[in-house]
């Protein structure tokens, strides 16, 4: 193991991820910084251009500690940092989930009214020059029981309560959902 950086969800914005503390950080040697993201991203970038090897961050937490918010501000600094955030976004197209995929995979919890039950796992390609050439990303749904059982005050995935709010909709006529489905709940 390497650097661990331990972070807090805010639950706001703060203005300490925006572009120009991206660049505070691009170049910097890890501990000439604040701990922070983003000198977690520029060690792995730097580790990557000089040993030519790959490089991994795990970020790891509970439900809404802000795990996909922390993989997105450390591909935000690698687009930045690699000359594609203004010609690609590629943040943006790495980590835009489908609304399908988000409501099989997300659910409400005690925590987090829209929490990923997913594992992700983040593959970002970069060519000679250390430019983000694509991105794969695989997705691991973690919690099967979630669909027979939930905990109090917590919901089954989106997919089940769209269904249900949905079944009136002549397309779902085919599906039988309506008489089997009577549940008076919100569209997501």
């Amino acid at each position: 193991s390497g650097i661990v950086l331990v972070a807090i969800n805010p639950y706001e914005q703060l203005p300490i991820y925006e572009q120009d503390v991206i660049y505070a950080y691009s170049g910097q040697n890890m501990g000439d910084m604040d701990p922070h993201i983003f000198a977690v991203a520029e060690e792995a970038y730097k580790q990557m251009a000089r040993e030519e090897k790959n490089q991994s961050i795990i970020v790891s937490g509970e439900s809404g500690a802000g795990k996909t918010v922390s993989a997105k501000y450390a591909m935000r600094f690698f687009a930045t940092v690699g000359g594609s955030a203004s010609e690609t976004n590629i943040e943006t197209k790495v980590l835009a989930s489908s609304p399908i995929m988000e409501a099989i995979g997300n659910a409400k919890t005690t925590r987090n009214d829209n929490s990923s039950r997913f594992g992700k796992y983040i593959q970002i390609g970069f060519d000679k020059r250390y430019h983000i050439i694509g991105a794969n990303m695989r997705t691991y749904l973690l919690e099967k029981s979630r669909v027979v059982f939930q905990a109090e005050d917590e919901r089954n995935y989106h997919i089940f309560y769209q269904l249900c709010a949905s079944s009136s909709l002549p397309e779902f006529k085919d599906l039988g959902l309506s008489k089997c489905w009577h549940i008076p709940v919100p569209c997501w």
